[in-house]
């Protein structure tokens, strides 16, 4: 028996909604793209080393960066679904309107800190950028950004469910 998941659904009427939505979209290409990019440098690696005894000097490096690219690309869709792990056995001894209240609080004070994070990260990157890879002429700072653009994009969508609530599950739902 298998089990479909439709998506979380929000009002999108809004411009914010709207542009939100754009922007997971984006993401979603983007996510796509490091995906697809990765496996095909990991298979030609393979293919080439094991096939021919040949290597790609920077198959290693692009294939980290674009893992590391489609880990933090994937969090802030996850966190607009509210499909990330939550422990709410406290939570759920209060009654239905306090347990609102508390996740609201919860993810105004989780945008705070991944906000927090945005900022870091980007701060982190911003120090690392003339350090260069070892096989490519490329910023290590590639590597930090996607953690700020996760988190922003993460502190987004809980400010939005701090505003709006937590999303309504749609009908046929795995929840």
């Amino acid at each position: 028996m298998t089990a479909t998941v439709l998506p979380a659904v929000y009002d999108t009427a809004s411009l914010p909604g709207r542009m939100l939505d754009l922007l997971d979209r984006a993401v979603t290409a983007a996510l796509l793209a490091a995906v697809a990019a990765m496996v095909g440098v990991v298979s030609a690696q393979v293919l080439l080393r094991y096939g021919f005894n040949r290597s790609i000097d920077w198959a290693d490096e692009i294939s980290r960066l674009a893992f590391v690219w489609s880990i933090f690309l994937a969090i802030p869709l996850g966190v607009r679904q509210g499909a990330h792990i939550g422990i709410d056995v406290v939570v759920l001894k209060f009654p239905p309107a306090v347990q609102r209240v508390l996740r609201r609080l919860a993810a105004a004070l989780s945008a705070l800190m991944m906000g927090a994070i945005a900022w870091a990260a980007l701060g982190v990157a911003r120090e690392q950028w003339d350090e260069l890879m070892s096989t490519l002429d490329w910023s290590v700072g590639w590597f930090i950004v996607p953690v700020g653009v996760g988190a922003a994009l993460s502190a987004l969508h809980l400010l939005r469910i701090a505003v709006q609530g937590p999303p309504q599950v749609a009908a046929g739902s795995a929840e």
